[in-house]
């Protein structure tokens, strides 16, 4: 599966135009990009039980046509996401925020894609209950080669699940490389003060926390220039005058700065 925009600005999906999908171009690309929103409840509809939640999609799409293998196969998915079958005609307010979300992850594998947005999945959740939800998508990928994009503002979340990081700020993006290296050796200044906010569980390790000054950019009417220069310490005038470019700094490491090279000794 592939979905990208070339360079005459043509979106395609597995090789065809999808910049005006057709119908059937849009049911192909539904069913093998899906979604895992970031409330569990206000995203099911109370007046559905379990399994009826999860067999929706699979309506919808023509999958299962069959009511049989249907109820087999939302059986399956509850195994999968570690629901118990007894909820299977239980209500989401019956529920707590990790079996909706549950829910929620059943409904967007029932489909098989191969592309799942997950938009904060485990922002609403209770610590321990994250922890669960976090295996839980890193098992389902492991088993069935699963692509995601993870959204977030945890970055020790960000560090637990994600191969490769993409750093944005007011929409913009200003760093992207592997996970492993943009802890070990961020470049750009928002990206270094994000992480020094990272809370570290010990008491005997030391670190200088960056607080970010300044006045945030109206993301609505952004002013000329790099949009976090009115917050960056090394802000200079081209900063405010030019949008930086996305370039590769090292090696699979890109970043938006005028003064990265300058900052960082490159």
């Amino acid at each position: 599966m592939g979905l990208h925009e070339s360079t005459a600005g043509i979106l395609r999906f597995d090789g065809e135009d999808v910049t005006h999908p057709s119908r059937g171009q849009k049911k192909a690309m539904h069913k093998n990009i899906q979604m895992i929103f970031q409330d569990p409840y206000s995203s099911l509809d109370p007046r559905m039980c379990v399994s009826d939640l999860i067999a929706e999609p699979m309506k919808a799409m023509g999958v299962c046509r069959d009511k049989n293998e249907r109820e087999r196969r939302v059986a399956e998915l509850m195994d999968t996401v570690g629901l118990s079958r007894r909820f299977a005609f239980s209500y989401p307010h019956e529920l707590d925020g990790g079996r909706r979300q549950r829910i929620g992850i059943a409904r967007a594998l029932s489909v098989d894609p191969k592309f799942i947005v997950c938009d904060e999945p485990v922002s609403a959740l209770d610590v321990s209950i994250q922890a669960q939800i976090l295996n839980l998508l890193q098992d389902l990928q492991d088993e069935r080669g699963l692509t995601y994009m993870f959204i977030t503002h945890n970055l020790s979340v960000v560090k637990h699940i994600s191969h490769s990081i993409l750093v944005m700020y007011l929409g913009c993006e200003v760093e992207m490389c592997p996970s492993k290296e943009l802890f070990q050796r961020p470049l750009h200044p928002y990206t270094r003060g994000l992480l020094s906010a990272i809370p570290i569980p010990s008491i005997h390790v030391q670190r200088e926390e960056i607080i970010m000054k300044g006045e945030v950019t109206s993301p609505i009417n952004p002013r000329p220039g790099c949009r976090f220069a009115s917050r960056c310490p090394y802000a200079q005038d081209v900063c405010r005058e030019a949008l930086p470019a996305v370039e590769e700094v090292l090696p699979g490491h890109l970043c938006a700065c005028h003064r990265v090279r300058e900052l960082n000794g490159l």
